[in-house]
């Protein structure tokens, strides 16, 4: 068999090579996702860079690349300057690289800058995607609408325990005269945990909700990227519908996050969320000073106008009572020849009266009766009223209108009663 015309494998990588570095002399600038990094002993960095695409975030491109040692420092201190940020994995970069191609490490891209308003951009974009889809969800207001008591006093605290913006907060409250509170929940404040730490503190706030009246997120100053978990979705969303209103003090000067949009009560540092809870304490303390004045003013002119009201009443009572006697001495005055004539009258009727009774009681008097023909009828020293109460050989004594006769009882004869 005839030998077929060919090249070695190192002469198709060289031509692959002079190919490439001859169609692509001049860099260029590509964007992509840093998905690793790491710096080797020399200096010098290596990076794996791809670009996702499809709801499932799988690569659809991936490329090595490096920073040389040379260009690193410059790359990195610029990169960091501008957005505040190390490079790491999962930043969105727009890199001006040249292509390379190795004959045994293959195709790679060597960077020799970084543009981090890029990266910056990135961030914005992230942002906006976030507002649009709470907005969407229907969840953007409904912090806001929680209850606030007119005194927070119990306060759960989402902060660093170590971090100098907690010890403000905590300085600025035992400055003020007002008991308030508080319960620290650790958590992580920036870098890649921190979104899953402010969440993780937030569900155990909540499982706990009844014990506070209020939560407040607080960190110090920070760049934007050290501040752009508070732009992530998830997070954002726990804080738009957590069931207790939730206050702010994240400490930016200029840029606004997300979760600060979504909350109760936004403030730019902790040492402002502190004073707006002893100002809401200090405005209770001034309603209620003002209410206690009020109380005190209108119960005074109530008992001035009561007094007045009670000395014109007693002074009514007095004349209607001094009118009430003067007509009823006039009356008694006019009614007292009739009264003695009705008096006369009334004895005279009742001497009419007790004439008549007496000659009645005369009518029936003992003395009357037995002169009619009637006698009284004694034995043993009692009356005798029926015949069955002698019997034969009992004395009687009978008493008649002019004497007494004894007398001895021969028969006695009952009289038979008609039923």
């Amino acid at each position: 068999m005839a030998e077929q015309p060919h090249i070695t494998l190192r002469e198709l990588q060289r031509r692959v090579k002079n190919e490439l570095e001859e169609r692509f002399a001049q860099p260029l600038w590509v964007s992509a996702e840093i998905s690793e990094l790491k710096v080797n002993y020399s200096g010098h960095c290596y990076l794996e860079l791809v670009e996702k695409g499809g709801r499932n975030g799988v690569p659809t491109a991936q490329a090595r690349a490096m920073i040389w040692c040379s260009n690193l420092p410059r790359i990195a201190t610029n990169f960091e300057a501008e957005t505040g940020q190390h490079l790491a994995a999962g930043l969105q970069i727009l890199a001006r690289v040249m292509v390379t191609y190795h004959e045994i490490y293959g195709f790679a891209l060597q960077i020799i800058d970084i543009d981090p308003s890029y990266t910056l951009g990135d961030m914005e974009r992230q942002r906006q995607e976030t507002i649009l889809q709470l907005r969407k969800d229907g969840v953007w207001d409904m912090n806001r609408e929680q209850y606030l008591p007119p005194c927070a006093q119990r306060v759960a605290v989402v902060s660093s325990a170590n971090a100098a913006g907690y010890r403000d907060f905590m300085k600025e409250l035992n400055k003020s005269p007002y008991r308030i509170t508080t319960t620290l929940f650790d958590a992580f404040m920036q870098g890649g945990a921190a979104e899953d730490s402010i969440i993780e503190a937030l569900c155990r706030i909540a499982d706990r909700q009844e014990e506070f009246d209020v939560v407040v997120i607080i960190r110090g100053g920070g760049s934007v990227s050290d501040l752009n978990c508070f732009n992530a979705y998830r997070l954002c969303s726990y804080v738009a519908q957590f069931p207790l209103p939730v206050a702010t003090g994240i400490g930016h000067d200029k840029d606004i996050s997300v979760a600060d949009m979504v909350a109760y009560q936004m403030l730019k540092t902790p040492t402002a969320v502190a004073g707006w809870l002893v100002e809401l304490a200090a405005q209770l303390e001034s309603k209620m000073n003002l209410l206690a004045v009020t109380l005190e003013n209108a119960t005074r002119e109530r008992t001035h106008a009561e007094a007045l009201r009670l000395e014109r009443m007693s002074g009514d009572c007095r004349r209607l009572t001094e009118s009430l006697l003067s007509r009823e001495k006039l009356r008694i005055e006019q009614l007292r020849p009739t009264l003695a004539e009705r008096i006369t009258e009334f004895l005279r009727r009742r001497h009419q009266q007790l004439d008549r009774y007496g000659e009645v009681v005369e009518a029936h008097s003992p003395e009357r009766v037995l002169k009619l023909g009637f006698a009284l009828l004694h034995a043993r020293e009692q009356a005798i009223t029926h015949a069955d109460e002698v019997t034969s050989g009992d004395i009687l004594t009978i008493t008649l209108s002019d004497g007494e006769i004894t007398a001895t009882v021969n028969t006695t004869k009952i009289w038979q009663k008609k039923s």
